[in-house]
């Protein structure tokens, strides 16, 4: 389920990565900093694109709470830091053991880029669990998980809950 799940998050990456992890498709960097000045060979149609990504970002980080940085242990081994936006949880795990996996969009990429996964064992699971949109930051060591995948196993979890509309 797992390996599903990060499928379809690499998927969505790949399409909407961009503004999170500031490439353009060709993999060069993007200065979106400030615009492109007039004339710059830019045609209407992709000046009009990069106002609406810039756009979707700027609200996209105006709705992001503020969420405690967590820290790996001074000379901890194999220790990893993660952050980023849930887009996926699981929260029944298939072997049973109890714990739950965040998958997030990160910077950090811990185990796709712009995707780290965070297995939280069952004495660690807030209550209640995050659902998607929430914010989480993590750290502790990087193991493989089941589909061989990288994540990271958090010793530390902080959880910041996202604005919901009140429809």
């Amino acid at each position: 389920m797992v390996l599903l799940a990060l499928a379809a998050a690499f998927a969505a990456i790949a399409f909407g990565a961009i503004a999170i992890i500031g490439h353009s498709p060709d993999s060069s960097p993007v200065d979106r900093s400030r615009p492109a000045p007039e004339g710059a060979g830019a045609s209407s149609k992709s000046s009009a694109r990069a106002r609406s990504d810039r756009a979707s970002r700027d609200s996209a980080s105006a709705r992001r709470p503020p969420i405690p940085a967590s820290h790996c242990p001074t000379g901890a081994a194999n220790c990893k830091v993660a952050s980023g936006q849930i887009i996926y949880i699981e929260s029944v795990d298939p072997d049973g053991d109890g714990d739950a996996h965040f998958v997030l969009t990160s910077r950090q990429s811990i185990t796709l880029p712009g995707i780290s996964v965070i297995d939280v064992e069952k004495n660690m699971r807030p209550h209640p669990l995050p659902v998607e949109g929430d914010w989480v930051s993590a750290a502790g060591p990087v193991y493989r998980g089941s589909y061989g995948q990288s994540q990271i196993q958090a010793t530390e979890l902080h959880v910041a809950r996202a604005a919901r509309s009140s429809r």
